[in-house]
């Protein structure tokens, strides 16, 4: 089994928190642990440095945690909070191309994002990315092997990842059958938790709760919240035991 380093590059939803312009107690706590950036992870397993998910936020993300290599990148979904930042990753494909790992749907919305760097003539300076399709099928990046886990972020087929005991799904309203099988036996368990009150395309905390405890993972990290989810040391404390809140910068190691 790999022992791993998994660090929260940011844990907080499409608009981050504070909300521009927005006054509520969320937003103006002073507490760091309620600053929260797009959501991404960082992987460090298996001598290899795997990235989940490259927002809008994810230069300031990578200097901060100052991050000096990157192996491969995989892409949860092509939405704008996970693939927006792709091209600030330009300084890790310098020496080769940087395989980013993705369904067809999403290689193909990066793609026509960002024709410029899959362009027959290439613009001098331009990110080096060797785009990878993948499917439901176990794949392995330097011999550390991804499990994809599919789920739905409403009508949307996305997928989590499962590496070892450990895995990370964002964006997730329900989970199919057959993905909770391959969910089983966990160490760690990263799951999205947008807010207490429902909402049509995220987990509310109470529906997260519901899955955690039919998953049973031995401990449980919540992420990818919005404002309204409250200030993180009164939600903290009101969690079930082995279920906490991330936050960024936070390192869990297994």
């Amino acid at each position: 089994m790999y022992n791993m380093t998994v660090t929260f590059l940011g844990t907080g939803t499409s608009m981050g928190v504070p909300e521009i312009g927005c006054p509520c107690e969320v937003c103006r706590s002073t507490n760091p642990y309620d600053k929260r950036l797009r959501s991404a992870v960082l992987i460090e397993a298996n001598g290899s440095t795997i990235l989940i998910d490259a927002g809008p936020d994810i230069r300031q993300q990578l200097l901060r945690e100052n991050t000096k290599r990157i192996d491969a990148v995989l892409l949860t979904h092509e939405h704008y909070d996970h693939i927006g930042g792709i091209d600030d990753l330009r300084p890790f494909t310098r020496q080769k191309p940087l395989p980013i790992f993705g369904m067809r749907r999403v290689l193909d919305t990066l793609r026509k994002n960002i024709s410029y760097v899959f362009s027959a003539e290439k613009y001098p300076g331009i990110p080096d990315l060797s785009l990878r399709e993948i499917g439901k099928e176990p794949f392995s990046i330097n011999g550390l092997e991804i499990m994809p886990i599919e789920v739905y972020h409403y009508k949307l087929a996305i997928l989590g990842f499962r590496i070892g005991r450990f895995a990370y799904l964002t964006d997730v309203k329900t989970i199919p059958e057959a993905s909770f099988e391959k969910l089983q036996s966990l160490d760690v368990l990263v799951l999205n938790a947008l807010r207490k009150t429902p909402h049509i395309s995220h987990q509310s905390i109470d529906e997260a709760l519901r899955n955690i405890e039919k998953i049973a993972p031995r401990k449980t990290y919540l992420t990818h919240f919005n404002h309204d989810l409250g200030l993180h040391t009164v939600v903290e404390n009101e969690l079930p035991a082995g279920v906490h809140l991330a936050y960024d910068g936070l390192t869990v190691t297994l």
